[in-house]
Order: C-alpha cells, then sequence, then structure tokens
C-alpha cells in the first residue's frame, strides 16, 4: 500500500490545517458530502422545472395549467353543469385543495374568479354568482359569499372525459385520480389565451374569437400544408373580451410566424359636439387595463399640465349601459390634438406582448400559430379515436350480452324448466354455459334478466338493439380503420361548436397606423424596365434610362454582360405590380416589381436563383404584371409544341415560395409565352418559320391550373422543317402586328390581314424567312402610339417608336430595324405598354 502521510501534510492541500481539517463521517453517519455549486444548481433545476411544468405553462393541448384544469376537474366531479344549482366558492375552492391542489386557497379562489370575469376571458368558463370584481380593479366578494358553476362552454373542454379519452394520474397522495389532460373540443390554448411566468421564462398567449379559430382549424386539416399567411386569411387577430384596437398587422404578424410579437392595442374613443364644445367618449379599452387607474394616470397628467385642454374628466359606465368614459374639453381646445395626447402618454394605447410558450409533451416550445393548431389537432385525432375505442368496446359487450339474451329467448321454455331444476345459482349458470355454450357474462344476464323481457313487445326490442348495435359497430370498426373519418368527426364537432358560440369580433384592426405601412407604400410607383440576361440575371431600371432614338440607331449598352452571356428578356412594368413568373418548366412564380434589385444600366443584375428559388435547368421565358387576381381575367399560355391552355387568373392568386405548376407540359415541351385577357380576345401564335394562326380564345375552354391544355396551332413536321411557336399575342384589331427577324429586319402587319381560322389550323404567312431576314424571333402588337424595345445577343438595346416601322403586307420581308455588328443578331423584342383596365403592362 502506498504511503499517503506526505499527501496529507501537504500544506497545500485545502484540508491540511487544523483549523479547516474535518472529520471524516463515520460508516453510519447520514451526512452526504457534495460540492454545494453542484447541489444549488441541481435544486434549482428541479425547482424551476417544477415551477415551468407543474404551475406557470399552459398545456398546447387544452390550453390549460394545472390548477384551471384541477379547478374544471374539480366543478365536473362535484355535478356542477351549467343547468345545475350554484355552489358556494368555498366548497369548490375546499374540493379543489384538498382532493388536487394542495396549495394556497387564496390562489385557487383567484383563478376560479378569473375564470368567471367576462373582461380577462374571451369565453368565460365558470359561471358565477356573486361579486366577482370588476374592470376598476375591485376585489371580489369573499369566497364564502360567492356562488359557481361550470359554464355550457367549460363542459365542451370537459365531454367525453368518462371515456377513457384521456390518461389520468395519481393526485398528491395518491388517493384519487386526476386528468393529465382534457379532451378539449376546441383549440381553448387560442381562444382563450393564458399568461405566465415561470423560471427563465414567460408565456402571453391573447385571445382569439372562436369562429376565426374554428375557420382556420378546418382549414388546416384539409390542407395539412397550408401556410401561416393562409392561415391568417381566417385567423385575421387576437380578438380582446374588453375590445378596443388593434394598430397595425406587423405585431400581429411576427406574433403568427415566430410566436413572438408586440401588438399595439388603443382604446375606442370618438369626439362628438357637445353644447358649445366638444367631449372625448371612450366606450372600450385596451385588454387588462384598469380603467379606474387609468381615469387617475389622466387626472395627474392634467394636474402636470402635460395634457391640456381637458375641464373634466368622469366615469359614467354603467352595467346595462356598459363602459363610458366622458372627457369635457375646453372651448378652445383642439380635440384631436387632446386625443392624440390621451393615446400618447396614457394607458389608452398599450403594447401586448405576445410570447406563444407551451408545454409539448411537457417541455415548453415557442410555437408559431401553425404550430399551435397542429398540436390541438393530434390531441383531438387522439382524443376520438380513444373514445371511438371505447364506444366500441362497451357497443361489443352490450351486443355479446345481446345476443346471449336471444339465445335464451329463442328457447325460453326449455331454459325456464332447467333453471327452474337447477338447486343453485351457481348450477343454473354453468348448465347455461355448457347446453348453449354461452359465457359467463351472457350466463349472468339471463338468470338476472326479468320476467317483464318475456313479453313480446320486450323480446322485439332486445332483437331491434341486436340490429342497431351491430351497425353502430361497423360505423365504429370504419372509423378507426380510417384516418379521414376521424379528421371529418373533428371537423363535424368544431362547426357544430362555431353554430352554437361563434360571435363578432369585439377587437376591431386598424391598418391606417403608420408602423403598418408596407413597403411599397414607401416606394414611388414608376415604370421600371426589366431586364433579364441569358444566364439568369435580373434587374430593373427606370424607363428614362433609355433616350429614344430613330429607326436603324446605334442603340446604348443595356446591361454589362460578359462574352458567355446576353439579355434574352426584356419587361416594362409598375413598381407596385405583381409579377407572375412563368418558367420553361410550366411552373408559376410570384414577384413584386419593387423586390426585383434595381441596377445601372451597366451593371448585370442579380442572379435570379437568389429571388426565386429555379430548379435545375429551368429558366424564366415569361411574366405577366398584375395588379389584383380576380375571376374576370383569364391567362392563356402557349407552349413551343403549339398547346395552348387557358385559365382563370384567380387560380394563380396564391403561388407558393418553391413555385406552383401553371401548366402540365408534354416530353420535350416547354412554355414560350402568357397572355392575360378578359374572355373577349383573340389570340395570334407566331411560329420561327414565318407562320401565325389567327382565332378566338372562346375557342378554348377554360381548364384547371394544372391541365395539360389543347392545340393551339398546327405545326409543320417534316425532314427538312421542324417549325415552333417563338411567341404569342392578343389580336386587337387597333393594332398591328409587329414581326422581327434574328438579323434585324421586321414589319408591321394589319390585324385584318390575318383571317381568323378555328383553333389548331395551320395559319398563314407572317413574314417570309429568307435567308436576309433569318427566322422569326419576336411578335409583338402594336399601335402607332406604341415605343418598341429591340435588344440583340450582345447586350445592346435600341428604343424606336413604332410608327417609324413600314405597315406593309403579310407576305413580304420587311426592313431593317437594327444595324447588328458582325457576329450580332437580334434575341428579344418588346412595346412599352399603355395602362390597361387591370393595371396591366
Amino acid at each position: 500500500m502506498t504511503e499517503n502521510k506526505d499527501i496529507k501534510d501537504d500544506p497545500k492541500q485545502p484540508n491540511s490545517s487544523s483549523q479547516d481539517r474535518h472529520e471524516e463521517p463515520k460508516a453510519d453517519s447520514k451526512i452526504i458530502l457534495k460540492v454545494i455549486e453542484d447541489e444549488m444548481k441541481k435544486s434549482y433545476i428541479d425547482y424551476s422545472m417544477s415551477v415551468i411544468v407543474g404551475r406557470a405553462l399552459p398545456d398546447v393541448r387544452d390550453g390549460l395549467k394545472p390548477v384551471h384544469r384541477r379547478i374544471l376537474y374539480a366543478m365536473y366531479d362535484m355535478g356542477l353543469a351549467h343547468n345545475k344549482p350554484f355552489k358556494k366558492c368555498a366548497r369548490i375552492v375546499g374540493e379543489t385543495l384538498g382532493k388536487y391542489h394542495p396549495h394556497g386557497d387564496t390562489a385557487v379562489y383567484e383563478t376560479l374568479v378569473r375564470m368567471a370575469q367576462n373582461f380577462s376571458l374571451r369565453y368565460t368558463l365558470v359561471d358565477g354568482q356573486g361579486n366577482f370584481g370588476s374592470v376598476d380593479g375591485d376585489n371580489p366578494a369573499a369566497m364564502r359569499y360567492t356562488e359557481a358553476r361550470l359554464t355550457k362552454f367549460a363542459e365542451e373542454l370537459l365531454e367525453d372525459l368518462d371515456k377513457e379519452t384521456v390518461d389520468f394520474q395519481p393526485n398528491f397522495d395518491a388517493s384519487l385520480k386526476e386528468p393529465i389532460v382534457l379532451p378539449s373540443k376546441f383549440p381553448n390554448l387560442l381562444v382563450n389565451g393564458s399568461s405566465g411566468i415561470a423560471v427563465g421564462m414567460a408565456t402571453n398567449i391573447p385571445p382569439h374569437n372562436m369562429g376565426e379559430i374554428i375557420d382556420g382549424t378546418i382549414s388546416l386539416i384539409d390542407d395539412p400544408e397550408i401556410s401561416v399567411e393562409e392561415l391568417m386569411h381566417h385567423i385575421r387577430g387576437p380578438d380582446f373580451p374588453t375590445g378596443a384596437a388593434i394598430s397595425g398587422m406587423n405585431g400581429i404578424k411576427s406574433a403568427y410566424l415566430t410566436g413572438r410579437g408586440k401588438i399595439t392595442v388603443k382604446a375606442k374613443a370618438e369626439i362628438i359636439p357637445h353644447k358649445d364644445r366638444e367631449r372625448i367618449i371612450v366606450t372600450e379599452i385596451p385588454y387588462q387595463v384598469n380603467k379606474a387607474m387609468l381615469l387617475e394616470q389622466i387626472a395627474e397628467l392634467i394636474k402636470i399640465k402635460k395634457i391640456i385642454g381637458i375641464s373634466d374628466i368622469r366615469d359614467e359606465s354603467s352595467e346595462r349601459g356598459g363602459m363610458r368614459v366622458v372627457v369635457d374639453l375646453k372651448k378652445d381646445a383642439n380635440s384631436q390634438v387632446v386625443l392624440n395626447q390621451l393615446f400618447t402618454f396614457t394607458n389608452m394605447t398599450v403594447t401586448f406582448g405576445a410570447n406563444m410558450l407551451a408545454l409539448v409533451n411537457n417541455e415548453p416550445k415557442t410555437l408559431n400559430l401553425k404550430q399551435l393548431i397542429e398540436n390541438f389537432v393530434l390531441h383531438r385525432r387522439d382524443v376520438v379515436r380513444r373514445r371511438t375505442q371505447f364506444e366500441l368496446r362497451k357497443a361489443e359487450e352490450r351486443c355479446h350480452v345481446i345476443e346471449g339474451l336471444i339465445i335464451a329467448l329463442n328457447n325460453i321454455d326449455i331454459v325456464i324448466q332447467k333453471i327452474k331444476k337447477s338447486k343453485t345459482v351457481e348450477d343454473a349458470k354453468k348448465m347455461l354455459m355448457l347446453d348453449y355454450k354461452l359465457t359467463d357474462i351472457q350466463a349472468h344476464s339471463i338468470l338476472e334478466m326479468k320476467l317483464q323481457k318475456l313479453s313480446s313487445l320486450e323480446q322485439e326490442k332486445i332483437r331491434q338493439e341486436h340490429t342497431e348495435l351491430k351497425k353502430l359497430i361497423e360505423e365504429l370498426k370504419a372509423i378507426l380503420a380510417s384516418e379521414e373519418k376521424i379528421l371529418d368527426i373533428i371537423k363535424k364537432e368544431l362547426a357544430e361548436l362555431k353554430q352554437k358560440y361563434a360571435d363578432e369580433r369585439k377587437t376591431r384592426i386598424e391598418f391606417i397606423e403608420e408602423e403598418d405601412l408596407i413597403v411599397e407604400d414607401l416606394i414611388k410607383e414608376e415604370d421600371m424596365v426589366v431586364t433579364i440576361s441569358h444566364n439568369g440575371y435580373i434587374k430593373r431600371l427606370p424607363v428614362a434610362t433609355y433616350k429614344q432614338q430613330g429607326r436603324g440607331g446605334i442603340g446604348v449598352k443595356a446591361a454589362g454582360t460578359g462574352e458567355e452571356d446576353f439579355i434574352e428578356h426584356l419587361f416594362v412594368s409598375s413598381t407596385h405590380n405583381y409579377l407572375l413568373f412563368f418558367s420553361n418548366k410550366g411552373k408559376v412564380y410570384w414577384q413584386k416589381v419593387y423586390q426585383i434589385p434595381e441596377a445601372s444600366r451597366q451593371a448585370k443584375g442579380r442572379a435570379i436563383v437568389n429571388l426565386i428559388p429555379l430548379e435545375k435547368d429551368e429558366k424564366i421565358n415569361a411574366f405577366i404584371p398584375v395588379k389584383e387576381f380576380d375571376e374576370s381575367h383569364n391567362l392563356i399560355l402557349c407552349t413551343k409544341k403549339g398547346i395552348v391552355k387557358k385559365t382563370q387568373l384567380s387560380e394563380y392568386s396564391r403561388p407558393r415560395q418553391g413555385g406552383i405548376i401553371a401548366i402540365t407540359l408534354d416530353d420535350g415541351d416547354s412554355l414560350v409565352n402568357a397572355v392575360l385577357t378578359d374572355g373577349n380576345k383573340e389570340i395570334i401564335i407566331a411560329t420561327k418559320e414565318g407562320i401565325a394562326a389567327r382565332f378566338h380564345e372562346r375557342d378554348a375552354r377554360p381548364i384547371g391550373r394544372t391541365a395539360r391544355g389543347v392545340r393551339g396551332i398546327n405545326l409543320e413536321d417534316t425532314d427538312t422543317i421542324k417549325d415552333e411557336v417563338v411567341g404569342m399575342i392578343i389580336a386587337d384589331k387597333d393594332h398591328s402586328i409587329l414581326s422581327v427577324t434574328e438579323n434585324g429586319y421586321g414589319k408591321r402587319t394589319p390585324v385584318e390581314d390575318y383571317r381568323l381560322i378555328n383553333r389548331g389550323g395551320k395559319g398563314v404567312i407572317n413574314i417570309q424567312c429568307s435567308e436576309r431576314n433569318g427566322h422569326v424571333v419576336s411578335v409583338n402588337a402594336v399601335t402607332d402610339e406604341d415605343e418598341v424595345m429591340l435588344i440583340s445577343r450582345n447586350g445592346v438595346i435600341i428604343r424606336t417608336s413604332a410608327s417609324g416601322i413600314s405597315c406593309i403586307g403579310r407576305n413580304t420581308q420587311g426592313v431593317r430595324l437594327m444595324k447588328l455588328r458582325e457576329s450580332d443578331n437580334v434575341v428579344a423584342a418588346t412595346k412599352i405598354a399603355k395602362e390597361e383596365p387591370n393595371g396591366v403592362r
């Protein structure tokens, strides 16, 4: 054994001195040595988790903290239904304390009171009788004076509790069982909200309107991929029990998207004339604001002259007339200025700090709007499934008993004789089980059967019950076998709740506040040139950047592109318009013009993949600017193989972040162009071989967004010629068709020169594609007032008037439109369009 004497005598050791040295504990000692830092850390973590899970935070499934759940369960256990007599609150508090919640009676009573206050909960869970406090901060009467019972609304939280829908746990002394969570037929956490301060975290979830929450929940069940933004079409924002108004949407959006947000809430006040002056009437105040303290605050600000122009302030509120605070103004006071001061300096404007923190599987998590609803739906699915299993078991047990009774009734005379001959009940039971192959339960039920059941009418009832039970068992098994049926039951129950409890919103949402200015409110509305290069670079710059030049000019440089890149697309649109980007793969993406980065004429712009999530080998080659999506306009799409498709514009109103299908393409086909119509337009499809077909859009019936489409033009397909579509335009009769070839030549031709044919025809000659001209690269519908932009492969752009281009027949070659340098050719041409009725360019 190694000698440890030197170690013990080492003065550097912490316990080496005789004063600091302590004796080692004896073997039978109960003293346990621990590092105090570790013990403090462990003990505090245990305490904090106890507070988080057991007191301060609500469960995401039923929206209740343990104290709320125990009070409601105690009242349920006492039979205090909404249609039963009231019971003293002292008795309810005692029942809760003695059986489930061994904490202070004051805390339990305060919780009970809050659940009965219509200014604290959007939908009260307790029906109180007596003085339960007021919005002025008055204390409720003592629990020995007040009475309470459950509301009908609270019973929806507790319904089916006796059908094994949720798990139970032992109470604090293991003498009773209490539910871990309530079945909860509606998302109570969102409907009534919750607030609480735990250790190192807090929750503050605002209440909402029942009808909106149910609509949002049903929409999520119907479409599990629904986004938070789409949910907000149903759930507009919090709905506080005290009404008032929410200023702006930024706080709501932040809370719903991230789980955290600051929501500005303002009192409802109006200025009315009164005799020779004006007065301000306040009828609604922000949630959780004490009205009496608000009046004191206003009075103090008047006293120190921070608010001037007020002669008197008084509270004229009454139980029948509701809230009414009257602020009398002086004769020379500016009422709007005084009101603004009240909003600025008092609690007539407050910030509700939304922090949507809740327990998910006993873990605190910050959840967004969709996650909160998803967790409720998961809980409700489990409840409905367990309830169905319980009802199925009960139905099968009853059916089993009924089948035994029917066997006995079918042999009733012999059965009675055999029972009479049996010496004991046990002998009779054994006889029934052996002679008729019955189970113990069936035999017992036969022996317990009353004589009145032997009447023919009673026998018929038993057989009818058996038939109904068989049918019920089949239905319950079908529900358990289908997830869709379970979800249908949830939706049906939610719809019934909406019918019973949904009411109008109390809290208005104002969209006019400065803090809610959307980005485009700060952007000047002006026309922009949007360019996209072959390699996928996009930018915008003002139309005025380009100088107007005569026909045949050299032009100016449009973009600083490398030799390997060139400008492929050019478009003119307003900064406030939406842009629908259509890709060659038949998908559509959504963007605002102002969201496209602005760049100088020499810059090449930003890679489009940084703005739009394109797939590999996917390119944008058609785009439509739109102000609003309606059902009176159509989008007509055309592909390289001559397929056209017409779909209502409204079907494109909600593209997803990753794009949506605009048209289903055949193998080897790609999307060429998309145009917007009003249902009464004629269409011209032009090909690279100089052929064009004109037909009415009525020839193409409206079909769904993801459909393939129908034939628009019959393309020539031989060994020597493989024609394909290069463009599609709207053929207005007051326009001419501008055709541009790759060698810089082109012409205008009147629309009337193209005869109207049926969709799918071969078409007529549009322009001669000679060796001088080359193939057609672009067609546009123009008038004399229009201006046209042409762009070459090397990035040279020219802006010229359409009136300067010759208007000649179809079967001609045209004139020179743009002088091209060697190895350069025209790749695109577009016009600067006028404003259309739908705001489309």
